[in-house]
């Protein structure tokens, strides 16, 4: 789906703040995990993404999109926890479709282990409008 340039701005005004500090942080965290990491080149890129959409997004649109295993395989990869070291919801949490059908759904631990049928959840649940 292609964005407006209206749509393009709107969501460049609704990312995490810039933050010297947290960016040399993030940088950090990534330089270990690339110097530490042995082991599949996709999983390793796959968690330095997450590492850069956590703090636009927040954990709960995170948990979403990957499932228990993966989160914790990530975590590994980056010596980190998503709950303590991203917000719970982001600046940019609104567009993830899937969360926001699951919090119109009530509960949102439902939501991710399955719990509660949703075929729009189950089909978006990785959509980023």
């Amino acid at each position: 789906m292609t964005l407006t340039p209206a749509e393009i701005q709107k969501n460049i005004h609704s990312l995490a703040p810039f933050d010297r500090e947290r960016i040399e942080h993030l940088h950090d965290i990534e330089r270990q995990a690339i110097a530490r990491f042995s082991g599949q080149l996709d999983e390793l890129e796959a968690a330095i993404g997450m590492l850069h959409m956590g703090d636009h997004l927040g954990w709960k649109p995170l948990v979403l999109v990957h499932n228990k295993r993966t989160i914790r395989k990530y975590e590994e990869v980056l010596g980190i926890n998503i709950r303590e070291f991203f917000p719970e919801e982001g600046p940019s949490a609104h567009r993830s479709l899937g969360y926001k059908i699951a919090k119109k759904l009530g509960n949102f631990w439902k939501a991710v282990s399955g719990e509660v049928k949703d075929d729009e959840l189950k089909a978006q649940r990785r959509e980023l409008a």
